[in-house]
């Protein structure tokens, strides 16, 4: 090695003594750092952003947050604290930045006759109990069935989940008198026509203040935020369920933890999936699973509802600029600050300049090229009818697992029925008639096992049979069942029948009935 003019040569191992002050050494560390260090905390102009996201996304979940507390049949300092804990928590636990979650409308309606027969103790048990489930199953992975939602049925439930953003803001728009519609359709025009107009100030936070200044100002009488339930006067104080610790319930709560894990995993997946979409970029479903059931286990403990991720709400923090987990943890932070210090000022804020916000928000949630006539035409039928089922389960359930259960099946069954027939048998017979070979092609399962056993002449084929099975696949026992029953046919008549071009996964299923015939 070269050495630079009157210096000794440079050793090809440095020497392992501490530098003189350790500055020197620390440099290079720091330079690494820094790059990761810019991209964990962001600047100032999208720390701005952020927040005003955060804002806005925590306006929106006061009176979402309050109404399903009351569906759940609990007080609404519940549900606020439980969207306070749950955004706050997933912050930093979760896989999908900007995603916010909190208590939902889902698991309300599933959490309701639990409380009504049971009483509220046995909701927080249940709700500890479910991000425990949730935090194992993320653990292990269950994360990746979500994988196995189709296409057209994630299009049903996002627009059945659009219907119902929209339909729950019509008890805010109809039967408060005449001076709602103008609010509701000013707010309409500024959250329309502002953002082409500029975008340095979230829509849907003037549209807020603009009305809350006009009803204020010309003491309107219309309904507030104030009118929907007793804002808390405190914070939550860690508790434990006062519930007997006894298998009768564990008998009790169950049903109930099994539905929510259900519900609120399946819910979360899905919209994260919608938030990649937006965002052009994806999540860890695994730790968005078991970090949603540290946040729940938290909200439990602090006498909390469960929760998962909120489409509406989430689409409309992404929407007003919110990127990072910032935002997330700032939809928590700012409800805490709205529902404390400043719940006077936030219980003047109008139902109509929310329930406007909302309109909008599930405007921008439907998927419209989804029922365009050019789409329609293009798509097969059966693929709209799976998404319209989905549609027509969740709407009048207001249920999403019903209604994703209901599209996955229907799916399954029209996969089944047109893969059924795909497999083909074709045979040519031997020039001097002593032999005839049947080429099998396709997937060979349970569906296609009738067809299969009726593509053989066995009456009128010569002596010797060979079933090539080189571009055919054995899926299940069916499908081998249904060969061994052509062998057997053939073997009843005296003839000789063999497989041949069995690959590696089929022979696994063919190698219960005739090793000797499953050659390759």
């Amino acid at each position: 090695m070269s050495a630079l003019p009157g210096s000794a040569p440079v050793p090809s191992t440095p020497a392992r003594q501490p530098p003189r002050g350790g500055s020197l050494a620390t440099l290079p560390l720091l330079r690494g750092a820094l790059p990761a260090l810019r991209r964990a905390v962001p600047g100032p102009r999208v720390a701005g952003v952020e927040l005003v996201a955060g804002l806005v996304t925590a306006l929106a979940l006061i009176p979402e947050t309050i109404s399903f507390s009351v569906v759940a049949g609990v007080d609404p300092a519940v549900g606020l604290f439980t969207s306070f804990i749950i955004s706050t928590v997933i912050a930093f636990t979760g896989g999908r930045p900007a995603m916010i979650s909190a208590a939902a409308g889902s698991m309300a309606l599933v959490a309701a006759p639990l409380v009504r027969q049971h009483g509220f103790q046995y909701l927080l048990a249940t709700t500890i109990s479910v991000g425990a489930l949730m935090f194992v199953l993320g653990l292990v992975g269950v994360a990746r069935l979500i994988r196995f939602v189709p296409r057209n049925v994630m299009i049903g439930f996002v627009n059945a989940l659009a219907i119902l953003i929209f339909t729950a803001q019509m008890p805010h728009v109809f039967g408060h008198g005449w001076r709602v519609y103008p609010l509701v359709a000013a707010g309409l025009f500024v959250l329309v026509t502002l953002p082409r107009l500029t975008k340095a100030v979230p829509a849907p936070l003037v549209a807020v203040a603009l009305l809350t200044l006009a009803t204020t100002t010309f003491h309107l009488g219309v309904p507030t935020v104030g009118d929907e339930g007793q804002l808390p006067t405190g914070l939550p104080r860690p508790t434990l369920p006062h519930v007997p610790m006894d298998w009768e319930t564990v008998r009790i709560i169950l049903p109930y933890v099994l539905a929510l894990t259900a519900v609120g995993l399946l819910e979360t997946l899905l919209t994260a999936q919608i938030i990649d979409k937006l965002t052009d970029s994806t999540h860890n479903p695994h730790r968005e699973a078991w970090g949603l059931g540290i946040a729940n286990v938290v909200s439990g403990f602090f006498g909390g509802m469960g929760g998962c991720a909120m489409i509406g709400q989430a689409i409309l923090n992404v929407s007003t600029g919110g990127r990072r987990r910032l935002s997330t943890f700032a939809a928590g932070g700012f409800l805490l600050l709205l529902v404390l210090p400043l719940r006077s000022v936030v219980g003047l804020i109008p139902m109509s300049a929310l329930a406007a916000v909302m309109v909008i928000v599930a405007m921008m949630t439907f998927d419209w090229s989804s029922v365009r006539p050019a789409t329609l035409r293009r798509v097969p039928i059966t693929e709209t009818l799976v998404m319209v089922t989905t549609v027509a389960v969740v709407v009048p359930t207001h249920d999403l697992a019903y209604g994703v259960v209901v599209g996955v099946a229907l799916e399954a069954l029209l996969f089944t029925r047109k893969v059924a027939h795909l497999a083909n048998v074709t045979s040519v017979l031997d020039p001097d008639g002593g032999e005839r070979i049947y080429a099998v092609q396709g997937p060979l399962f349970f569906a296609s096992t009738n067809d299969l056993a009726t593509a053989f002449d066995y009456g009128r084929d010569p002596a010797r049979v060979v079933i090539d099975l080189s571009d055919a696949d054995v899926l299940d026992s069916a499908a081998a069942a249904a060969l061994d029953d052509v062998l057997h046919r053939y073997e009843e008549r005296g003839s000789v029948a063999e497989l041949t071009g069995v690959n590696r996964g089929s022979a696994a299923m063919l190698r219960s009935l005739r090793p000797s015939d499953t050659g390759t």
